[in-house]
């Protein structure tokens, strides 16, 4: 069995279950029951057969609506692998961080590139680094506090996940002197990122090797299955760039957070509309068993 679960701010009404239902019955996909998981925000739609024409049938069918279809035994995810710039944060770290030095928009048109596939990840990490040298290790902690912010969503997602007995890791093609405190405040078990060179209080414009990449993420996701001796249905990967792909097609669910065009064709699951207590949804967590503070 498979279900459906369709995702909005208060937007959904018995109609467009009904509606959805249809879409499903004449795609083939053999639907079954349907139910609320909280009324006029998120509700499920069981189904039998054919997830990939069921995704295709209601995504886009319904407006700032997003749509996650999935396994029905695998559900519920006892794994967490999340990217943090401009997914667990509100932005891309090393862009601002270029801000202090007057160079950000020269950073940011690499970065962009970088994300969206057009350059190789670590090779635009070292270019971007180098333009960095000779910047105070003071302007780190300057924008940590000023320019940093959790994503709606992503503290509520962590801990209800984490008092759910999952595991959860924040890894990111950023630095350390943000993933390590970005996950302490949002609740990660542990955070895996690049670590910035600073010699005499400056950046030397350079950051050691091995660069946390692409390949780490996916080894970070395949070693934290081992570990746990989970099936690979049960974990969850989340990012945006596509530095998060190679993690995204490899997790039982893989999600597109308001991604790049390359990660969000790829993806199984894509969340173009919510924030991050959407993955709690697909989840079928309600919002009364959410933790939050």
């Amino acid at each position: 069995m498979f279900t459906a679960t369709l995702i909005a701010s208060g937007t959904l009404t018995a109609g467009d279950i009904s509606t959805a239902m249809d879409r499903l019955r004449d795609a083939g996909c053999a639907p079954g029951a349907s139910g609320w998981i909280d009324e006029g925000d998120a509700a499920d739609l069981i189904f039998g057969m054919a997830p990939d024409a069921a995704r295709t049938a209601l995504e886009g069918a319904f407006g700032k609506t997003d749509v996650v279809v999935q396994s029905s035994l695998t559900r519920t995810k006892t794994l967490l692998i999340a990217d943090m710039d401009s997914t667990m944060i509100t932005v891309e770290c090393i862009d601002e961080l270029a801000d202090y030095a007057g160079i950000k928009p020269q950073i940011a048109e690499i970065t962009e590139r970088a994300m969206r596939g057009e350059l190789d990840f670590e090779a635009a990490l070292d270019a971007r680094v180098a333009l960095l040298e000779g910047l105070a290790e003071s302007d780190i902690e300057r924008c940590l506090s000023e320019r940093v912010r959790i994503m709606p969503g992503a503290k509520a997602l962590v801990r209800t996940m984490r008092a759910q007995g999952a595991a959860t890791v924040l890894v990111s093609g950023g630095f350390t002197r943000f993933a390590e405190p970005v996950a302490r405040e949002i609740g990660f078990d542990r955070a895996i990122a690049n670590v910035l060179k600073v010699e005499h209080g400056v950046l030397t414009g350079a950051v050691e090797k091995p660069i946390v990449g692409s390949q780490t993420k996916l080894t970070t996701l395949r070693a934290a299955i081992a570990d746990g001796q989970l099936v690979e249905g049960q974990s969850l990967a989340v990012g945006d760039g596509a530095n998060d792909l190679a993690m995204i097609e490899a997790a039982g669910l893989g999600v597109a957070y308001h991604a790049k065009p390359i990660v969000a064709a790829a993806a199984a699951a894509r969340i173009d509309h919510g924030d991050l207590t959407t993955l709690l949804y697909a989840q079928g967590l309600p919002r009364a068993a959410w933790v939050i503070d």
